[in-house]
């Protein structure tokens, strides 16, 4: 992104943090370095990849290995200055022939865990390799495939040294990942996380979009909500606040410093804690209460029994889903509840306060309307 007077460019910089990468990342070079030495014969060091926003990070191998029918390139994962327990794992990417017509398949390598549970972006059985960092990885494949006029039928194992025992402090256990870690990212880029400068930051966003006399800026928990923002408002960047897990210092800031609208927007499970009253939306420090998403099913109408099932569901994304095939518009109730915990915070401060949830693809799954004091 090129440097911004506001908004999440300006934020970053703002941190003084350095930003890292992320296991899709690291995955995606590394199968475009295998991939490529598959097919002439010679491993691409430094490997360089496209990231969605466009930025072309070139990643150092820490090993290779060329045999026949196969190739394995491996990154050491750099997360910058994130406490990120992969921060220096080795991320392996083995890439293997398939016939033609069959595309390309992911698999699940030692220390990458897989799906066993409903209510994430894949399904059972799936390894756990997310639907960015497949999308990255597939079309780097079909770059290779067309500079070296060959068809792009693949094979693709990640894996991740010591992943299984990484993958203990995670959720990845309790979510029903089993096996390993995530491979993860929608940027590509590691926001380095730190409470102190993230939450000055912030401030300083929605300082200067008063300054430039904006009257309604976005408290976004991502660059998806981010994109969403701006499709549904055509909001300037100065008026995007990277909010990150931090709501309630969004709310706390603007309180003392008003505007006269402020829209937040995130992913549903997040805006959930919010909706039940938490104010850092970090899983580190608050869970998704599904009693309390059943309790709010029951009053938009759901019957005991899918109350039942929504107080059991695995995770965020599949009580939403489970509403939604049964007509109960359980999007549209967290997102009022959690505009309403947004205005009790306010204590009455001049601003008018509306959610958006968006589910990992950035579809509206439920909206408020704005309200004020």
């Amino acid at each position: 992104m090129s440097e911004a007077k506001g908004g999440r460019g300006a934020q970053l910089k703002h941190t003084g943090l350095r930003p890292g990468w992320t296991t899709g990342a690291c995955a995606t070079a590394a199968t475009t370095a295998a991939y490529t030495a598959l097919l002439t014969g010679e491993f691409p060091d430094p490997v360089t990849i496209t990231l969605p926003r466009g930025q072309t990070p070139a990643f150092a191998l820490a090993t290779e290995e060329l045999a026949p029918g196969h190739a394995m390139a491996a990154v050491v994962k750099d997360a910058g200055d994130d406490p990120d327990v992969t921060h220096g794992a080795l991320v392996r990417s083995t890439v293997r022939l398939l016939p033609p017509g069959s595309g390309v398949v992911f698999r699940a390598g030692d220390g990458v865990g897989t799906i066993t549970r409903p209510g994430l972006p894949l399904p059972v059985g799936e390894p756990a390799i997310n639907p960015v960092p497949r999308r990255m990885m597939r079309d780097h494949v079909a770059l290779v495939a067309e500079r070296h006029g060959a068809p792009g039928d693949v094979e693709i194992t990640i894996s991740v040294d010591h992943g299984a025992e990484l993958a203990r402090s995670t959720w990845n256990p309790r979510l029903g990942i089993l096996g390993g870690l995530s491979v993860l990212g929608t940027t590509g880029i590691v926001v380095p996380y730190s409470c102190s400068a993230w939450i000055d930051s912030i401030r300083r966003g929605v300082d200067v979009a008063r300054a430039a006399g904006r009257t309604h800026v976005a408290g976004c928990t991502g660059s998806t909500s981010e994109k969403t923002v701006v499709a549904e408002h055509g909001l300037p960047e100065d008026a995007l606040l990277d909010m990150g897990d931090f709501a309630g210092a969004v709310l706390k800031y603007v309180r003392r410093h008003p505007v006269d609208r402020l829209t937040i927007c995130g992913g549903f499970a997040k805006l959930s804690k919010l909706a039940a009253g938490h104010l850092d939306l970090h899983s580190a420090r608050s869970q998704v209460d599904k009693p309390f998403l059943a309790e709010l099913a029951r009053g938009g109408g759901a019957s005991e029994a899918l109350a039942t099932e929504v107080a059991e569901a695995n995770t965020g994304l599949a009580a939403l889903e489970l509403c939604t095939a049964a007509g109960v518009r359980l999007g549209d109730l967290v997102a009022a509840r959690a505009r309403d915990e947004a205005l009790s915070v306010l204590r009455g401060a001049p601003v008018a306060v509306d959610v958006i949830c968006i589910d990992r693809a950035g579809n509206v799954v439920g909206r408020s309307e704005p309200a004020g004091p």
